[in-house]
């Protein structure tokens, strides 16, 4: 992932922050077997400490890959908008003149994979699940012995995968002028399509924190 100097993340604590606020979603890539391509599976994942822990069907052909090589990416993309080129032509060119780009956010975890097989183990890892994905508890005791874990466990592996690495980017135009980023900030607020709305949050937050570009 190319990251420019002003879309970097400002600090640890600014992507993690975003991962918190509900990014809980995301591809795990592995590199495939001699003479494969490399296998990208989309899944939803909790942080554990510093790891990240997710669970696949057992018939996943993504097992033997990961097998054969622990070494994987995760990444998570969020707070994506398509910016038009008129919204960022200057005020000295004409507006058709403008060139588009995209604004999103982006985690990129570099992981080594650890394959969990153990039954108590795996009723572990998605106890740890469902406590952030139905933190209510309204499901029935996550267990090896009692229905309907018990008979569903074997279906499953999990994968603890510790970090090694992370990379952040938050790409907003944040080397533009204020007066730019608000303008289009207003421009994605208006137009209030898909994630238009968080995306210009994200882009005021960040305007909000660096103000004017200093390289």
């Amino acid at each position: 992932m190319f990251i420019q100097p002003w879309d970097d993340s400002l600090d640890e604590a600014e992507w993690q922050t975003w991962i918190a606020d509900g990014h809980d979603f995301g591809l795990l890539s592995v590199n495939g077997l001699l003479g494969n391509s490399p296998a990208v599976v989309p899944t939803h994942f909790i942080s554990d400490g510093n790891d990240l822990l997710v669970h696949l069907a057992r018939p996943n052909p993504v097992w033997q890959t990961i097998e054969n090589d622990p070494n994987v990416t995760f990444t998570v993309i969020g707070d994506y908008a398509f910016i038009p080129g008129p919204w960022r032509a200057g005020a000295d060119i004409p507006l058709t003149h403008g060139v588009p780009t995209s604004y999103y956010a982006a985690v990129q975890f570099t992981c080594q994979a650890h394959i969990v097989d153990d039954p108590e183990a795996k009723a572990d890892l998605l106890r740890r699940q469902m406590a952030h994905f139905q933190p209510d508890g309204d499901h029935a005791p996550v267990a090896v012995d009692q229905p309907p874990y018990a008979r569903m466990l074997p279906g499953i592996r999990g994968l603890r995968l510790e970090v090694t690495d992370v990379r952040a980017k938050f790409k907003f135009d944040d080397h533009k002028p204020v007066e730019h980023r608000t303008a289009v900030a207003e421009h994605l607020t208006e137009r209030g399509q898909s994630l238009d709305a968080p995306a210009a949050r994200q882009q005021l937050r960040r305007l909000n924190r660096i103000g004017p570009w200093k390289p």
